[in-house]
């Protein structure tokens, strides 16, 4: 089985505890430490809520994501916080098309 960390809030943490991810609850203080630990402990993956990336330095953040192992992902909370722009739908609009 693929080991996960899953660093966030702790709404999503115990939704992602229940399907056996190691979850870490994160202060915005914390979350660049929990990040650097994360991957000293070479997960197959690790999960970093949106709504916590601007706690991370740009040049960290940039490393993870450019990393070939482990893998590394930016997803929204279980309310939908921190979830990427609809970029076609910006687009769209731009356009007038939507």
């Amino acid at each position: 089985m693929a080991q996960v960390v899953y660093i966030g809030g702790e709404a999503t943490a115990a939704g992602f505890r229940l399907a056996g991810v190691d979850t870490r609850v994160a202060a915005a203080g914390d979350v660049a430490a929990m990040l650097r630990q994360a991957f000293t402990e070479r997960p197959d993956c690790v999960l970093l809520d949106g709504a916590l990336v601007d706690y991370v330095p740009a040049v960290e953040l940039e490393h993870a994501l450019v990393a070939l192992a482990p893998l590394f992902a930016v997803i929204p909370d279980v309310r939908g916080r921190g979830a990427p722009p609809n970029l076609s739908r910006t687009v769209r609009n731009a356009l007038g098309i939507d």
